[in-house]
Formats: structure tokens, sequence, C-alpha cells
């Protein structure tokens, strides 16, 4: 149990506690972002909490302000040391799906934030240049609260969002894609699964189409991105025509984006999210791992605000 939860549980309502509940789903939605762990956004939540209780309120001249600069230097402190067990992790490494609430896909900027593409292209940015473009680009902060948040001058947040957003669009053009063009896409794609139709798959699947799974060793997946509609369509095909049960798929919405929970003979296997360009899907994101699972059973509610 943590410490806001036995506060709000024991009935006291402190102007703290208030201010920190308030802001909660912001605060996690910046952690997440950030860190692309719902358990490592949670734990910086911890932190940030137990940071927030020992401040003179009446010092603080914007609450909200203050604790998204509390959280961001409490996530940049965890990225950094998660650094070393991303680079150990067996195999691809994916962002933790969240089961999203229907809110997160009515707004279209959140959703294209959270999205398992953009949050695959995060991870190429060091902590810093995340931190700065996550905090500018998504949530509109000033350079003026970044530079308080990242120990460094506005003139330097200016350049470090420059390169960072020259970064990220150079790996991630923006084209707009409703949730209906895609949920059309993904459905063509799920009867191909599901009846193992490889024609079906080429069909629906681009040609330069990057295939990513994530198994954390504990799960068989691709220990390299599989790139082509011809070797991805392949891989599906065989590896669902050798196995000894039974495949289904429903929709669901991860992320703030149209995706497919897996099962296997009844049981949650993964979740696939794709990214879809000119009606024809150019990334596949297959999490397995069963401890980046948690997160499918029920909603997490995220926002920019």
């Amino acid at each position: 149990m943590n410490e806001y939860g036995d506060a709000t549980r024991s009935g006291r309502t402190d102007p703290a506690t208030e201010a920190f509940l308030a802001h909660r789903n912001l605060l996690f939605t910046v952690a997440y972002e950030l860190l692309g762990s719902a358990a490592d956004a949670e734990d910086a939540l911890q932190e940030t909490w137990l940071r927030w209780v020992r401040v003179d309120l009446g010092q603080v001249r914007d609450q909200r302000a203050y604790l998204v600069r509390i959280t961001t230097r409490r996530a940049l402190d965890r990225l950094r040391a998660v650094r070393r067990r991303k680079e150990e992790y067996v195999g691809p490494w994916l962002p933790e799906p969240l089961l999203t609430t229907p809110d997160v896909a009515e707004d279209v900027e959140l959703a294209e934030s959270v999205s398992m593409a953009l949050m695959l292209v995060l991870e190429t940015l060091s902590p810093t240049e995340r931190a700065v473009f996550v905090l500018r680009e998504v949530f509109g902060v000033s350079h003026e609260e970044i530079a308080a948040a990242v120990g460094k001058s506005p003139v330097a947040v200016r350049q470090i969002a420059h390169r960072a957003r020259r970064h990220v669009e150079s790996r991630h053009p923006r084209e707009v894609v409703s949730p209906g063009q895609t949920r059309v896409v993904l459905e063509s794609f799920r009867r191909a699964l599901e009846t193992r139709d490889l024609q079906g798959l080429l069909d629906v699947l681009a040609p330069d189409v990057v295939l990513v799974s994530d198994g954390g060793g504990v799960k068989q997946a691709a220990p390299q991105p599989v790139t082509g509609a011809g070797k991805v369509a392949r891989m599906i095909v065989n590896g669902l025509g050798r196995a000894p049960f039974q495949l289904t798929s429903e929709p669901a919405v991860v992320n703030g984006n149209p995706a497919l929970l897996l099962r296997l003979d009844g049981a949650i296997d993964g979740v696939i999210a794709v990214r879809v360009e000119d009606a024809r899907i150019t990334g596949l994101y297959y999490v397995r791992n069963p401890q980046k699972l948690t997160r499918i059973a029920s909603e997490t509610p995220l926002t920019l605000r």
C-alpha cells in the first residue's frame, strides 16, 4: 500500500494529499512517457509523493508545475538507472502496454504521444533529450520550467528541444491516421492471423514492415526485429502452424490506439500494437513478456492536463 493511498483511505484530506491526487493522472502520464514502464512510473510517483509532503506549500506558486518538476527529476534519475537493465534485456525491448480509457483514444495528441511506435523512438534519445522532448512537445511546458526540471539553462533546453524534435521527426514522420482507419486495417490483419492466411497477411503488410517482438527471455520471440512483408508473414504463418493451441484475438484500445489482445487456449499471450501508413501496417509490436502484461486487465487513465 502506498502512503498517499493510506492517507485517502484513512480519511485525511490535507492540502498536500488533495493537490497530489488532483494531478496524479498527469504525473503518471509524464513518468510513463519518460520511462515506458508502468511499474517504474509508479515508483517515480511514490518518490514524488515522499518529496512533496516535505514541501512548504505556502512557498509554492504553481502546484501543478512543481509536481511535474519533481516527477520529472525522479523519473530522470530512474531512467538513467534502468538503462543498464535495458542493455542487458534479452531480445528487443518494448514499452509496457497499457489498456487505456476511451477518452485517451479521443485525444489525438495524447494517443499519439503514448503510441507504441513513438514510445519506441523515444528510447533512442538520451534521458535529458527525452525529458525535454516529452515536456515541451507533449505537455507544452515552458523552456524555463523544463530548465528547472532537468538542471539546464533555458538556452540549452531550447537547443536540446530542437535537436530532439529533429531526431524524432526523422524516425517518426507524422501522418494522421484516424482510429477508424487503423481499426479497418487491424481487422484485416486479425482475420488473416486467425486463419493463417499468408496472402491475406501480405495484402495488409507494407513491403518494408518491421516486426518487433518482446518476450523478455521468458516467452519465445524473435531475437532481432524482422523486416519485410514476406519474412514477417511467413514467420507468423509458420509459427502458428506448428503450435498445438487455439489462437484467438480480440480488439482493444492499448496506449490510446487500436490493438489486439492475443489468447492461446483462452489465456492471454500478448498484445499486438500496430503502426499504419497508407492503409497498410508498417510496424508490428508484439509484447509477450508476462511481466509487461499486468496493465491490460484494467484501464489506466492518462491525461495531458
